[in-house]
């Protein structure tokens, strides 16, 4: 039969070319395409351990990487009003201190930085070493910039006038001679100079007092005028009648 002969023609082939057996216990080979994307290298975990040195550092980074990634809110900028805040100075006294600030901000940028506040400490005759200066820094420094704002300067001040810096600390000179000339002061001189000048502040805030006075001084200027007037009216009606 046609079917008997078609088998004997293809028998030949297939004792050539046998189909391979399937295996289970092999894996099957699946063939990989040109545009099949090639898996990368695994990455490995990297830990890093920081010291004291590099610790501030890691802090700032870290709170950086949470803002960009949306886990932390910046910090909202506030208005600063110097009046209201620290209200145990008087007005004069913080003028004094906004002077002495701007005065050693040679940068104007409103920040007194670590190589300003060497220049600083030099020049009122109380050197610092590297590591004082950063500690000086880190003792006020609230927004962790590694600067000096207006604010953490009034701050500084406030400290030495509740008794919360230590004797020999740099903040503690830094406080005793920036409204004296040691030069023809002299140390104790500006150490006398503080100390009646942390009194004067613990009797009591002058603040509302000079506030007050000066509304009543504008009160008395305001009534002035409005008599001047007055009386230059009266003189030009006499005149003109």
């Amino acid at each position: 039969m046609a079917s008997d002969e078609l088998a004997r023609e293809l028998q030949p082939r297939l004792a050539a070319d046998p189909a391979p057996l399937f295996n289970p216990s092999t894996p099957e080979e699946i063939p990989v395409k040109a545009s099949d994307p090639v898996p990368g290298p695994q990455k490995k975990a990297v830990v890093v351990i920081a010291n004291d040195d590099t610790s501030e550092l890691t802090a700032k980074l870290t709170r950086r990487l949470c803002i960009n990634n949306g886990n932390a809110a910046p910090k909202q900028a506030k208005v600063f009003n110097p009046y209201t805040e620290f209200k145990e100075f008087s007005r004069k006294q913080i003028k004094d201190m906004e002077n002495i600030f701007k005065r050693f901000d040679s940068g104007k940028d409103g920040f007194i930085d670590l190589m300003e506040l060497k220049m600083m400490m030099e020049k009122l005759g109380a050197p610092q070493t590297h590591l004082g200066l950063k500690n000086m820094i880190k003792e006020v420094d609230e927004d962790f910039d590694g600067k000096l704002s207006y604010r953490e300067f009034l701050l500084i001040f406030r400290r030495a006038a509740a008794g919360e810096l230590l004797e020999e600390s740099g903040l503690m000179a830094l406080a005793r001679l920036s409204e004296i000339d040691v030069s023809t002061e002299g140390v104790m001189g500006a150490r006398a100079f503080f100390e009646a000048k942390v009194q004067a502040l613990k009797v009591g805030s002058k603040f509302e007092a000079e506030i007050r006075e000066e509304q009543e001084e504008r009160k008395r200027q305001e009534l002035d005028r409005k008599r001047r007037q007055a009386a230059f009216k009266e003189l030009q009606s006499a005149f003109c009648s």
